[in-house]
C-alpha cells in the first residue's frame, strides 16, 4: 500500500506534522505529537480503523485518498509466485473454491474410534 497522507494534507494546505496534529484536534482527535510525526514520515504498519476514520474526517478526504494500492514487486499480474489469495488452495475447482479433501480414497467413510 502507498501511505498519501503528505499529499493529502498537503491539499488541506498542512505542511508540517504541528499543522497536521492541530488539525486532528479540530475533530476530536488527540493523538500525540511524536504518533503524528510517525504518521507523516513513514507508511504506518498497522493503523486502527477509528484512527482512520478521525484522520479522513480532519483532511476532508477518503481512505482511497490516503491509502493506495501498488502491484507486489516482481510480478505482472500483483501475485507472487508461491502466494495464492485467502482460501485459495492449489486444487482450487471452478470459480476458485476450494475443494475439500478426501481421505481414505474415493467414497470412503470416516469412522469414530472405538471406546
Amino acid at each position: 500500500m502507498k501511505w498519501n497522507l503528505r499529499w493529502v494534507a498537503a491539499r488541506q494546505d498542512i505542511w508540517r506534522p504541528s499543522d497536521l496534529k492541530t488539525a486532528f484536534e479540530a475533530v476530536g482527535f488527540t493523538p500525540s505529537l511524536s504518533k503524528v510525526c510517525a504518521l507523516w514520515s513513514a507508511r504506518p504498519v498497522t493503523v486502527r480503523l477509528d484512527d482512520l476514520d478521525m484522520i479522513c474526517a480532519a483532511l476532508k478526504c477518503t481512505v482511497a485518498d490516503l491509502m493506495e494500492a501498488e502491484p507486489l514487486a516482481g510480478s505482472e499480474s500483483g501475485e507472487q509466485e508461491g502466494q495464492r489469495a485467502v482460501g485459495q488452495s492449489p486444487g482450487a475447482g471452478s470459480g476458485g473454491r476450494p475443494v475439500p479433501k478426501q481421505s481414505g480414497g474415493k467414497g470412503a467413510v470416516r469412522r469414530l474410534p472405538p471406546n
